[in-house]
Formats: structure tokens, sequence, C-alpha cells
């Protein structure tokens, strides 16, 4: 038997495969189509702390080799999560993470205070791709100072496993990986989408409300590929990795970059069972290779 569990920064996982932030709901929607305990976690739909409508329609547009979007965020609010979602997503026996979002340091902290109060929750993504209102819309995973301080903040207020989400439009994700890492940040989640556009020749109009999204699917896969193996050689805490992971091969690849762990994203939207297949083929690679634990295979790349 090949042993698949993986520590996550402290947190237990019995297999390194999640689901991607935003690609899977609030796990509910998939429950049709496998049992959602044979996953290692799932990382949950954006949340923020009072509700958002999200962006206008259209906010979703195909490409050729992936998927923009430009939701926005779209939920009811921490309270609404807390009180009405959770109650029917806690039984499962997989690590729940919530993906928290905010506009300001302060709203950050609020939704952090009331998840910290959350019975079974052990870990959160702090999703530092969002725009600081404060600094001019300016994410704040642009900038190491502004990552560095909400890290530091969310660090202060929550007592379990803090995984950081990275933003790959930087021009050096590794300056930012180890800024969280000295502000208290026990993994990191890479990469979030890239911020791309689509036109429509026909109309000479965007295909998004908001002109420009963020680009999912295999074609940045390389490029997250790449960030992860640099990320990986520069921080001493735990990566969980994602970027157009489609299969187990893609899964594989990403350990042997560095990911401790990996999340699924658009993939969910063409297989909903990927996860479950991926899954196997992990194992299946592992004893095939002669791995007895999955962790042989994390950075495990020859070069």
């Amino acid at each position: 038997m090949v042993d698949l569990k993986v520590n996550l920064g402290g947190l237990q996982l019995k297999n390194p495969v999640t689901t991607a932030s935003g690609t899977f709901g609030f796990g509910t929607e998939f429950a049709d189509f496998f049992d959602l305990s044979l996953l290692g976690g799932i990382f949950v739909k954006g949340i923020t702390l009072k509700n958002r409508e999200g962006n206008d329609y259209p906010r979703m547009a195909e490409t050729a080799s992936g998927m923009l979007n430009a939701v926005g965020l779209q939920n009811k609010g921490i309270d609404y999560f807390i009180d009405s979602i959770y109650p029917e997503i806690k039984h499962y026996n997989t690590e729940i993470i919530p993906n928290v979002n905010g506009s300001t340091v302060e709203e950050y902290i609020e939704v952090t205070e009331k998840i910290n109060e959350v019975e079974g929750i052990n870990a959160i993504e702090l999703n530092i791709s969002c725009p600081n209102v404060k600094e001019g819309g300016m994410a704040f995973g642009v900038s190491c100072p502004s990552a560095i301080a909400v890290t530091e903040a969310v660090r202060e207020c929550f007592d379990g496993t803090l995984i950081v989400k990275l933003s790959p439009n930087v021009t050096d994700i590794t300056e930012i990986a180890k800024g969280v890492e000295g502000a208290g940040a026990d993994a990191v989640s890479l990469v979030n989408t890239f911020l791309g556009m689509a036109i429509d020749a026909q109309t000479r109009k965007p295909l998004l409300s908001t002109i420009t999204g963020g680009l999912s699917g295999p074609a940045i896969k390389p490029i997250a590929l790449r960030m992860v193996w640099q990320v990986f050689n520069a921080v001493k805490i735990p990566v969980s990795g994602m970027g157009g992971i489609m299969n187990a091969t893609d899964a594989i690849e990403f350990m042997l970059a560095g990911a401790t762990s990996i999340q699924i994203g658009t993939a969910n939207f063409i297989d909903p069972q990927v996860s479950v297949k991926v899954i196997e083929g992990i194992e299946n690679y592992c004893k095939d290779n002669g791995f007895d634990s999955v962790t042989d295979l994390v950075g495990a790349l020859e070069v």
C-alpha cells in the first residue's frame, strides 16, 4: 500500500489532491458525482465580509486552451457561510478550507476572526490577489510590503494553518513567497490566475464585462510549474501547487517540481470526477515506480 498522507504546514491531508477555490463551489455542487470524503481537502469558494453580487455578466469566456473568469467573488458573506453553508458540508471526512478575501486589512481580519471561532476548520487560504482599496486598487499580492502586512495581521488572529495564495502577476514570485513566509505563513498556494482578455472580432467588443479577467486551464501550466519549482527552492514552508492540472500526470509533475499537495481547478468544469481519477493515478504511479509514500515525490525532480 502507498501512503498518500501529506502534511501541508501542519494540516494533515489524507492525500495530496484538493480542489481549487472558485472551481468547486462549496462542495455540495459536486456531491452527486462522488464521495467528497475521498478528497484531501476542499478549498471552498471565496468568502468576503459582506454579501457581494460579483461583476456584471458576461463574466466567463472560453479561450483555445483555457478559461477566463471575472466572477468578482460573488458570495453571501462570512456569516451566511458559517450559519447556512458550513453545517451542510462539515460532516464530510475531508478538510474544509475557506478562501478568505478582503478589500482592506481590517476586512481580512474580521473574516478570519469569525472563522477562527468555528469548530472543525483547521486552515484558511488567504487570497492576497484582492484589490487593496486603500492603495488605489493594487492587489495585496503584487507588493511585498502589502503581502507581508496582511499576512502578519491575519496570522495574529488565526490559530490554524495559514496558507497564503500567491498571485503570478508579479515580477518575482519568490520575493513575495519569502515575504509571507517571514510574516508567519505556514504554507503557500500558487498560482492564482494570470491576467488576460478576450475580444469578439465581429462586434469589436471584449468578451468580459470587466474587459480583463483571470486565465486558468492548460495554457498556464508550464508557467505555473516553473513558479512552483522556483518557490519550492526559495522557501522552507510547503507549497500547494495549481495551474492547469488536468490529469494525474500533471499533478505528479507539480509534485516533482516541489508541491506537497495540488489543487484541481478548471478541470472540474470538464470532468466532475477528475479529482478521484487523479488520486488513483498518483497512487498507481507510486506503485509502478517503487514509491512507498507520496511524499517521496515532492521535489524529486532530477536536474
